[in-house]
């Protein structure tokens, strides 16, 4: 299958180059393209020994890291494992699926420590439960990336619509896009929505394949999503998480209330699996922040959330959606009155943000009583507070935009929304396809 180039790819080869580097642990949801990218840096080094810790000969590997602490004996051990030497400087070293060997994890403070020089990347889609249970595990020695799925400008590089991308990284609400550049790109976009941006998905359809094979593939994806819930604790058993799983679908665009669940499990339970799904990197969350001064997550209250899956084709094939309203009638608010345009934009506010740190997405609501203003996300563009209001058509009401403006004191906010770029009043207008931008 033909590598699609990833934003991350610019990240590994600037880490692979610089001079002073600390072993690399990449994190993120399963099969959002980790290995992948790994494995196309590792064309650019002399030679590349891949481990996979959940392979079937993963077992005398294993054993290496059970044994010695010594990086040196570790390679050696390994060189003669695997008939192939690790040379540093010549070799990147990849250790996948590392979660199923602690030892391994806890071996990346000594490569930094003891042998620098060689280039170690370890990755794995269930790394945050393990790294629980190793304490300080490298801290400051180790350094992360996240990757996430593909985002809407990574789906354009995909699909070889170069054109169409440098049209819109040019375009502002001063320069808007031409009425031919921005249908084109509405096209692009409500396909991007349908299918969502799992690697497996976007390949199958940039190859050629039909909404329909991708619509499979999306089912196959779903049920290994189901069956991992297995390996996430013994705490909560597999069918909570699937009951809270659904729920954070059908909450989805609204605060997230426990009583609304409808579900056999208690509070305690239900909080334990909003976790597990977030360690996982399937659930985003958006925290209530009452933004009366930066940073936004000084003034946060974990007791209002919004909780969102991590991509939109995830999301429209769990619900069966009809992609004809999508797909035909480019009306996005008649699809589930709009949750999925706002869980859109919130999974791409944070695909754009930097990948050496974890992402927190913010919202706004009135805290006084009787009050039902809300802003759905708030960003920081230098030392302004924006509010961002997602319309999923091209008209809506802003009175809660404007309140918050009047408020905070805030020079303007964003509406993201179906329409082209343009300005009014305040507000900056930003197509829906456009939300990497903000």
């Amino acid at each position: 299958m033909k590598y699609l180039k990833r934003r991350i790819d610019t990240d590994l080869q600037e880490w692979k180059n610089a001079e002073k580097r600390k072993p690399l642990l990449l994190r993120g949801a399963r099969q959002v393209g980790k290995s992948s990218a790994v494995r196309e840096l590792g064309k650019r080094f002399e030679s590349f020994l891949e481990i996979n810790f959940e392979s079937k000969d993963f077992a005398s590997a294993k054993r290496i890291f059970e044994r010695h602490s010594d990086p040196r004996l570790i390679c050696d051990e390994l060189s003669a494992l695997y008939e192939q030497p690790i040379i540093a400087g010549q070799t990147l070293l990849f250790l996948d699926e590392v979660q199923s060997c602690t030892d391994a994890i806890a071996s990346l403070r000594y490569f930094y420590e003891q042998m620098p020089e060689l280039h170690v990347i370890a990755a794995g889609s269930l790394l945050e439960f393990a790294l629980q249970k190793i304490p300080s595990y490298a801290v400051g020695r180790v350094r992360s990336m996240y990757m996430y799925p593909f985002s809407f400008e990574e789906f354009l590089v995909a699909m070889e619509r170069n054109i169409l991308l440098e049209k819109l990284n040019v375009a502002t609400p001063q320069n808007p896009l031409s009425e031919e550049v921005y249908r084109k790109l509405k096209e692009f976009f409500l396909r991007f929505v349908a299918i969502g941006g799992m690697p497996e998905v976007v390949s199958e359809y940039a190859a050629g394949g039909s909404l329909l094979s991708c619509q499979h593939i999306l089912d196959e994806l779903t049920e290994t999503l189901f069956n991992d819930f297995g390996k996430y604790r013994q705490r909560v058993p597999a069918t909570r998480l699937e009951e809270v799983f659904s729920a954070i679908i059908a909450q989805t665009g609204q605060k997230f209330t426990y009583s609304k669940a409808a579900i056999a499990a208690n509070q305690v339970q239900m909080k334990e699996s909003i976790e597990l799904l977030k360690m996982a990197g399937l659930v985003y969350s958006a925290t209530h922040s009452s933004a009366n001064g930066l940073p936004l997550a000084a003034e946060t209250n974990p007791r209002y959330r919004k909780l969102m899956l991590f991509d939109t084709g995830i999301y429209q094939r769990f619900l069966r959606l009809d992609l004809t309203h999508l797909l035909l009638d480019e009306k996005i608010e008649q699809i589930n009155r709009g949750a999925l345009a706002e869980m859109f934009v919130g999974t791409e506010l944070i695909k754009a943000q930097n990948n050496r740190l974890p992402v927190e997405l913010y919202y706004w609501q009135r805290e006084k009583g009787g009050s039902a203003a809300e802003v759905d996300y708030l960003i920081q563009q230098g030392k302004n507070i924006v509010p961002v209001e997602v319309k999923a058509g091209t008209k809506g009401a802003m009175q809660s935009m404007f309140l918050f403006l009047s408020e905070k004191r805030q020079p303007f906010g964003i509406r993201c929304s179906m329409e082209n770029f343009g300005e009014f009043q305040q507000i900056k207008i930003y197509p829906l396809y456009a939300a990497g931008k903000l």
